[in-house]
C-alpha cells in the first residue's frame, strides 16, 4: 500500500481536466456525468463545479447530497492514477462565492458568464479519498 498525502493527490489532479460526478436519482439509482475540474487547482478536499439550477445533477443533489467523484490520469509515460472521492454536495447560488471560483474558460458553457440567471455552483466536500497509483492503492479520510 502506498502512502500519498493530500498534497501529492493535489499535484496529480492538476493534470486532470474532467471527472465524473455521480449522484442518486429519486429511485436510488446512481447517475454520472462529466464535469470540468478546471485544472490547476490546489485540491484540499473541496471541489467546485458549475451548472444550471434545473439540471438533473442539481435537482438530484437537492434531494440527496451524497455524491462521488471519479478521476483518471493516464500519462503517456509513467503510472496511471485513479481517484474516487466520496463526499457531500451543496448547491451555492451566492454570487460572491461563485465569483471566488469562477474562471474565464467557463464562459464556453455559460453564455452570460457569471451573470447567467440560473447559474449554480456545486461544492463537494470530500470525506474519503480512495486512490490507485499504478499498482499501489491507498485511502485518506479528509
Amino acid at each position: 500500500m502506498t502512502t500519498l498525502t493530500l498534497n501529492d493527490i493535489s499535484e496529480t489532479m492538476r493534470d486532470i481536466d474532467i471527472c465524473m460526478l455521480t449522484t442518486h436519482s429519486e429511485t436510488g439509482e446512481t447517475e454520472s456525468r462529466p464535469m470540468s475540474n478546471n485544472r490547476q487547482v490546489d485540491y484540499n478536499g473541496d471541489s467546485y463545479f458549475f451548472t444550471r439550477d434545473l439540471t438533473t445533477a442539481a435537482l438530484q443533489i437537492a434531494q440527496n447530497p451524497n455524491v462521488s467523484l471519479s478521476y483518471v490520469h493516464k500519462p503517456v509515460l509513467g503510472k496511471s492514477f485513479y481517484l474516487s472521492v466520496t463526499g457531500k454536495a451543496v448547491l451555492i447560488k451566492d454570487r460572491a462565492e461563485i465569483e471566488d471560483h469562477w474562471v474565464a474558460d467557463l464562459e464556453a458553457w455559460f453564455e452570460n458568464g457569471i451573470d447567467t440567471p440560473d447559474l449554480v455552483m456545486i461544492h463537494v466536500k470530500a470525506s474519503r479519498l480512495k486512490y490507485w497509483n499504478g499498482m499501489e492503492e491507498g485511502e485518506l479520510n479528509v
